[in-house]
């Protein structure tokens, strides 16, 4: 396909994704409103401070907190079609039985997302706000706005998801050749310092939820270098001989 042929296959699938996205972020409004996916988001903060309530500062956050939650909602019920829009555009680049791999990768991919969500959900979240709110607990009285809590709590949820991701991004790179399970290994030091820079930039920046993203991200990392390796072995050399 020639140059200008891919960027307006590029164009056109860019398209579809963000329209995509608007219109699962419409439907996750009703799903914010009618499913009160607020009060789910603050369990763990009334499980950390049980009887004090989120507050607001100004009239407009109430809707503001309620579009930002709906885009959020929209963007993770969106990433199969993000994926699949992704996996069509590379798809020409990618041999005949790399390609079989290339389905259940995108749902494997939805899976870890969702791992990594239910573990920053349930485990990292309450420690990261138990952790965070000791301090001086007996001198200080928080007073947390519904918004700032809300920013706190999706980054590290997202964050978590995205990272899960891992093992997948990197098997769908060596598919392409950008990436080799012995690269990897060589690399492996300057990739735990790029994790642990990452897990800090991710994270609220206390060392409890950095090492409790930092640890799932290098076992991520040595599965994938497995994973491509097994992908390494396939059947590239035997397609080019075909």
């Amino acid at each position: 396909m020639p140059f200008l042929d891919h960027l307006e296959e590029l164009r056109s699938r860019l398209i579809w994704s963000l329209a995509a996205l608007v219109v699962l972020s419409i439907g996750g409004f009703f799903i914010v409103t009618g499913l009160d996916v607020l009060g789910v988001l603050e369990r763990p903060f009334h499980y950390v401070l049980p009887g004090q309530d989120l507050l607001f500062t100004s009239p407009t956050t109430p809707v503001i907190v309620t579009f930002k939650l709906s885009f959020v909602v929209g963007l993770i019920l969106a990433l199969p079609i993000l994926a699949w829009h992704a996996w069509a555009f590379f798809e020409p680049a990618l041999y005949e039985r790399e390609r079989k791999f290339v389905v259940p990768a995108i749902s494997l991919g939805f899976v870890l997302f969702l791992a990594g969500i239910a573990m920053a959900y349930f485990f990292v979240l309450p420690f990261g706000l138990k952790f965070l709110l000791g301090f001086q607990a007996e001198s200080l009285s928080p007073i947390i706005t519904v918004d700032e809590y809300l920013r706190f709590a999706t980054r590290l949820i997202l964050a978590f998801g995205l990272i899960f991701e891992m093992p997948v991004v990197l098997v769908l790179f060596s598919m392409l050749g950008l990436v080799t399970a012995e690269g990897l290994r060589k690399y492996q030091r300057h990739a735990i310092v790029g994790l642990a820079a990452a897990s800090a930039l991710l994270t609220p920046a206390d060392p409890g939820t950095m090492l409790m993203l930092l640890a799932p991200m290098l076992l991520l990392y040595e599965l994938s270098v497995v994973l491509v390796r097994l992908v390494g072995r396939r059947a590239r050399p035997e397609e080019t001989s075909v």
